[in-house]
């Protein structure tokens, strides 16, 4: 006897927030007559914090790794197979009541401006300039800009966006820091046309962000690193930091 056992909620994308009533209902198809001992409904949050190698404990993946579960069973006879049925949803923070006004940023890359640079003077001469549209964004919305190559005196190879979430968490002994790449985009190949504004164009990934974060032991916090590849395999980055809210 075929037996199929469901959880729908009434939200198409499972979203909820504080203080919010998660409904839905349980669905069992079955042809036949069918004999149980009852139907249960648990809800489960599930935190997993994972040590970093770091002497400081650090989580890893925090926003991935906060789940909540709703979870169905149906007990049935000693010779029956009991169903169960699992369906995970979201539970996002009150979104924040004030406005956020974007303030554009303007970027200039030169080798006089990188950071971390041991022989300068073995740099090629490139100028790229460019702007973000904020660095305070709305999380449900795309981080947008534009960066032009002025001027290069070795070929591009691409230019790429790359999405990093930084988590720091201390204690008596001190603080440690993770950063983790949560998402990479190429928004150039080859070598671009000099003075052509190329966009930048950034979801934010549902999944592996949130708003930014600040506590007294731990934060959360994200950036963008623009990243120029050039063909001598030279790497050119600009970093921003950059803060998520939910308005």
């Amino acid at each position: 006897m075929s037996v199929t056992l469901d959880i729908r909620l009434k939200r198409a994308n499972k979203i909820y927030h504080e203080g919010e009533t998660v409904a839905g209902v349980i669905v069992l198809v079955c042809k036949e007559p069918l004999q149980h001992h009852g139907i249960s409904l648990n809800m489960e949050g599930l935190v997993n914090l994972q040590l970093s190698s770091k002497s400081v404990g650090v989580f890893e993946a925090f926003y991935n790794s906060v789940k909540y579960t709703l979870r169905c069973d149906m007990k049935r006879s000693l010779l029956a197979k009991d169903l169960s049925r699992n369906c995970e949803f979201i539970v996002h923070c009150q979104p924040q009541k004030a406005k956020v006004i974007p303030t554009p940023v303007n970027f200039t890359i030169t080798p006089g401006t990188l950071q971390n640079t041991r022989e300068r003077s073995l740099l090629p001469k490139f100028l790229i300039r460019g702007h973000l549209d904020a660095t305070s964004c709305v999380i449900s919305q795309p981080l947008t800009g534009e960066v032009v190559v002025e001027n290069s005196d070795v070929p591009i190879k691409s230019i790429e966006l790359q999405l990093v979430r930084v988590e720091t968490c201390g204690c008596a002994e001190g603080y440690a820091r993770d950063a983790t790449e949560i998402q990479n985009i190429q928004i150039a190949e080859g070598d671009v046309c000099h003075g052509l504004s190329i966009p930048i164009y950034m979801v934010f990934p549902r999944l592996f962000t949130c708003p930014t974060l600040e506590t007294t032991n731990f934060k959360v916090e994200f950036e963008v690193n623009i990243v120029v590849v050039l063909h001598d395999d030279h790497l050119i980055t600009e970093n921003f930091p950059l803060k998520l809210c939910r308005v």
